[in-house]
């Protein structure tokens, strides 16, 4: 998965191996597929326009503009670097807010999606009030302000349930058995995660959170949206 190695790459040379209509797959890809409440990229194969990139049976599906290209063709990949980058900040800032809210509370994350206009997160917490999530949010860009280097690394499920304790183990039990390694994302000296997704290397490229609004979705269910 070359979009994990280097979230900052934004062109690479390839070549398509399977075609279905507008749906290409390719040798390997930097375009990152929409999962984990992350959208997918956009951008371009030579010059045919990539509107949705999703994950099926294991591969990396490119949707494409118009038909035309075909097997064995070689492409030029061009990410859009724009919106690429802004969701970069966008994931790492719901990683330094998630952080903050649970050290705070010990309230889990239960759901969350990324826009390129906003962030969503929902918590399992009972208390409900918007004076504290303005203090959470305060305190998370005291983070991204400190300029914490993030990092990843890769290592089996038994190594991550090491690093991450009980929240990693509990999650573990429910994933494939076929998943054998975990990409651990790291801010420096605050917290380590399991994560997919694309994020900035150092806090400071986040910029600063505006809490948006906070919503009762129900018993201990709280919904959070703010926006950079």
């Amino acid at each position: 998965m070359k979009y994990l190695e280097d979230c900052y790459k934004k062109e690479f040379e390839s070549e398509i191996i399977e075609v279905k209509d507008k749906f290409i797959v390719l040798k390997e890809t930097l375009f990152y597929p929409k999962s984990g409440g992350q959208p997918n990229d956009t951008g371009k194969l030579n010059d045919y326009n990539v509107v949705f990139v999703g994950k099926f049976n294991n591969q990396i599906s490119h949707e494409v503009d118009k038909e035309g290209l075909k097997v064995g063709n070689k492409v030029k990949g061009t990410i859009d670097w724009d919106r690429r980058y802004k969701l970069m900040r966008s994931h790492t800032a719901a990683h330094i807010v998630s952080n903050v809210i649970h050290k705070e509370t010990g309230a889990l994350i239960t759901g969350n999606q990324l826009e390129l206009n906003k962030i969503r997160i929902d918590f399992s917490l009972e208390e409900f009030n918007k004076e504290k999530f303005e203090e959470y949010i305060n305190k998370a860009n005291q983070v991204m302000k400190e300029g914490r280097n993030v990092s990843s690394m890769i290592v089996s499920k038994e190594e991550a349930t090491n690093i991450l304790g009980e929240r990693f183990s509990m999650l573990a039990k429910g994933l494939p058995e076929s998943i054998k390694e975990i990409r651990i994302i790291e801010i420096e000296g605050f917290a380590k995660e399991a994560c997919g997704g694309t994020h900035v290397k150092n806090t400071s490229e986040v910029g600063e959170m505006k809490l948006l609004k906070v919503e009762n979705k129900g018993k201990n269910n709280r919904r959070v949206y703010f926006t950079l």
